[in-house]
């Protein structure tokens, strides 16, 4: 039997979360796409209609991948309840966005849903039992400075529309919470595949309900090709982007993967001016740098951590 170093297994410890952080930063990057391709879908159909189809989309997308590597193997009855309000949590925070992307600019809504790392740093803590140390409070807090320098949001013009990103900010903090838990235990294909299912539940008793007129558009759709490609454009992205921060779950601590999710608002306000045209200006531009330099931090500020692992145990500097 081969017996690990001090030294390899820090260096283990260390390769891993570097690799959860690679895989968040992937999925972050890619994430602004299902809020562009979703702001283009509603001009056709409502917002709980457009959330319906791309968890239909998304478990489709996944079926095969299911198949093929036996995951649905992983799925329990017991554990159905669990996926159930993951589901629903996202349900809410898709249909809530969405609603923000009808009457706000793609950058503007994820500059106020970035208080959600914050959500997610405090959340980690409570219930996960994480160890977060100033350093990284602080490294939360001059991204969300950041975010707010290339936005500049106001309340004033958008009214409360404005809160619907803060909604989706404590839904996606409790889904990562609840990604977290069972990461290490599930199949991320089989996690993935359920929370579709279950996401599509609900918008689908959603649309029955609230939402006569998504439905209608729903109806429709056959004959709308354009709607169609967003639509897939919306789940590809989607399933991509989960697929990835499940696996970087598995790698690192959701503490230290929350700052990462400021890499956001870089690829956002990147397509942004691509897509409609909102070139950032030079007050925008800087807000840009903060957020990269307050990443870059929290590698660095890892690598160091995991670098001075204790070999015996004992509890590492705080973060």
């Amino acid at each position: 039997m081969t017996v690990q170093t001090d030294t390899e297994r820090a260096a283990s410890l260390n390769g891993g979360v570097m690799t959860g952080m690679a895989l968040m930063l992937a999925g972050v990057l890619i994430a602004p796409l299902i809020d562009i391709f979703s702001k283009l879908a509603t001009a056709h159909l409502s917002s709980t209609a457009v959330a319906f189809v791309r968890f239909v989309l998304q478990s489709s997308f996944m079926l095969p991948f299911m198949l093929w590597r036996g995951s649905w193997r992983e799925i329990r009855l017991s554990h159905a309840g669990f996926h159930a309000i993951r589901g629903g949590v996202l349900a809410l925070s898709m249909i809530s966005f969405v609603t923000t992307l009808r009457h706000m600019e793609v950058a503007d809504a994820i500059a106020i849903f970035f208080v959600e790392p914050m959500i997610l740093t405090i959340l980690s803590s409570i219930f996960l039992g994480e160890t977060i140390g100033w350093r990284r409070y602080t490294a939360c807090g001059v991204g969300f400075l950041g975010a707010l320098l290339i936005i500049q949001p106001s309340f004033g013009e958008v009214g409360p529309v404005a809160l619907l990103p803060v909604v989706t900010a404590f839904c996606v903090a409790i889904f990562a919470i609840m990604t977290r838990l069972r990461a290490h235990r599930e199949d991320p294909w089989a996690m993935q595949f359920q929370t579709g299912i279950w996401g599509g539940l609900f918008c689908a008793l959603a649309l029955l309900v609230l939402d006569p007129q998504g439905t209608a558009d729903i109806a429709n759709l056959p004959g709308n090709m354009s709607a169609i490609g967003l639509l897939f454009g919306v789940s590809l992205a989607a399933t991509t982007s989960g697929i990835l921060s499940v696996y970087a779950y598995r790698h690192a601590p959701a503490s230290t993967l929350a700052p990462l999710q400021y890499f956001e608002i870089v690829s956002a306000t990147v397509l942004g001016w691509y897509v409609f045209g909102k070139f950032p200006d030079a007050l925008k531009w800087l807000g840009i740098a903060i957020i990269i330099t307050s990443g870059l931090y929290i590698l660095w500020r890892e690598r160091k951590i995991m670098s001075q692992l204790p070999p015996t145990g004992e509890p590492t500097p705080n973060p």
